[in-house]
């Protein structure tokens, strides 16, 4: 049997979600290994919030062969208590982590010997080839050693395997929400009025440089998408399976392609589906034709990431788009009766406080129905985060997470001007009339 944890996150962490999700990659792992054969179970801490004694005996009961363990650098401490307690309730089980900490920073896992192997990037396929050899062959076969996208110890050395990407993503199964409890995570949202929503990916990979994202190096340069007929069969499945009627097409650029797009969008009015759904996109990447052909086929609320409302710090993280294209895909979306969510980063290396206030004025002007100020702090393998840590821009370091410090601000000035922000916003005239016409239905 194979078990895979999604791990909690520590304590008090930014970083924790408002939302509890289900774990979408542990999901597609766990229904790739389903699909050659092997039994899987998934266990989601961050919904059970477990201590490491329930994870001995959970090892010891359920006798796990490999453990994998999906890692960011916010719970890298968590994931490494998780391997320790996995091998002191068995030595022989083999640990495994993945997800984007690992893939940015293997050496950071593999210079712990509870781990033993670390897979980069994309899970599916690394995952199921690693495996067929350990449990069919022994963690002696050699051939373990030619496994794209895997990092391994090798005497004193810390051998890393390039990734491969999966080409044709079709070939994966669907996830394995049955794995799930599905009955515990948070299937309303408010982005949407359908209940029950549930979250599916369409595409991966990302060719824009934003200096403050680190996306691409996980999913790589390139998009690649599900076939429109496999994501519409998936919206399907999950209606008759799950009785979901609203879905979050979670993923940076759903719209970077137009024929795609509209491609979905056709076949999702013709299977005349009841389900309302919602994407996330860049702000160049609309057009009237596309919002049009979206709301057609149940898009009700796009959210655009727009970071920042001062041009000179879009320009600083290479944003690539200007704020009149902003304020023109917030206009088209509202014409074509399309919702709009927004958010801003707050406490980019060389921001000021000007350049903050600018983005409250923007997103006083476009007025979204919902907008989040979010504290940027730097992760690895971004160009911002180089950035910071070569400057020692930062008061404190949890682990890898690097807290920005500059001379015009610290996260905790930081923390007061989203406060300050927030209220600002929600509060204006403009929304609290928004919010009485919502609760009116008007």
């Amino acid at each position: 049997m194979i078990l895979l944890i999604n791990p909690d996150v520590p304590a008090n962490s930014p970083w924790g979600s408002s939302k509890m999700l289900p774990p979408l990659g542990l999901a597609y792992v766990a229904a790739s290994l389903q699909k050659e054969g092997f039994d899987v179970e998934v266990f989601d801490n961050y919904i059970f919030k477990k201590n490491t004694n329930f994870l001995k005996s959970l090892i010891e009961r359920k006798k796990p062969k490999i453990v994998g363990i999906s890692c960011n650098s916010v719970n890298y401490r968590l994931c490494l208590e998780m391997a320790k307690s996995v091998k002191e309730a068995d030595p022989s089980c083999i640990v495994v982590a993945g997800g984007p900490h690992p893939t940015f920073m293997p050496e950071t896992m593999l210079q712990h010997s509870e781990v033993d192997y670390v897979i980069l990037g994309e899970g599916e396929r690394a995952m199921a080839e690693l495996t067929a050899k350990i449990l069919e062959e022994g963690i002696e076969c050699h051939s373990i050693l030619n496994i794209p996208g895997i990092a391994y110890r090798h005497g004193e050395k810390i051998v890393i395997n390039a990734p491969k990407f999966i080409e044709k993503l079709d070939e994966i199964p669907y996830p394995a929400r049955e794995a799930l409890p599905i009955h515990l995570y948070d299937r309303k949202i408010p982005f949407l009025e359908a209940y029950p929503v549930d979250t599916m990916n369409a595409l991966r990979g990302c060719p824009y440089k934003c200096a403050s994202c680190e996306t691409r190096m996980l999913w790589g340069e390139v998009c690649r998408f599900f076939s429109p007929f496999r994501v519409v069969n998936e919206v399907e499945y999950l209606i008759d399976n799950f009785g979901s009627r609203g879905i979050y097409f979670i993923g940076d650029n759903f719209t970077i392609n137009k024929s795609w797009v509209l491609k979905v969008c056709k076949l999702l009015q013709k299977r005349n589906l009841d389900v309302e759904w919602m994407c996330d996109t860049r702000a160049d990447l609309v057009s009237r034709e596309l919002l049009k052909a979206m709301r057609h086929a149940g898009c009700r609320t796009i959210w655009f990431d727009v970071e920042s409302g001062s041009p000179r710090i879009l320009s600083k993280i290479n944003k690539g788009i200007k704020l009149d294209q902003v304020v023109r895909a917030v206009e088209l979306c509202r014409e074509e009766d399309i919702k709009i969510a927004c958010s801003f980063m707050l406490g980019i290396p060389g921001e000021t406080l000007e350049d903050m206030e600018a983005s409250l004025k923007l997103a006083k002007k476009i007025n979204p129905d919902w907008c989040q100020f979010n504290i940027f702090i730097a992760c690895p393998r971004s160009n911002l985060y180089d950035e910071v840590v070569q400057k020692r821009l930062y008061d404190r370091m949890d682990d890898f997470l690097a807290y920005v410090k500059t001379e015009d601000f610290n996260y905790e000035s930081l923390l007061k001007i989203q406060q300050r922000f927030h209220k600002e916003f929600h509060r204006s005239p403009k929304r609290i009339i928004r919010r009485l016409k919502r609760r009116l239905n008007l």
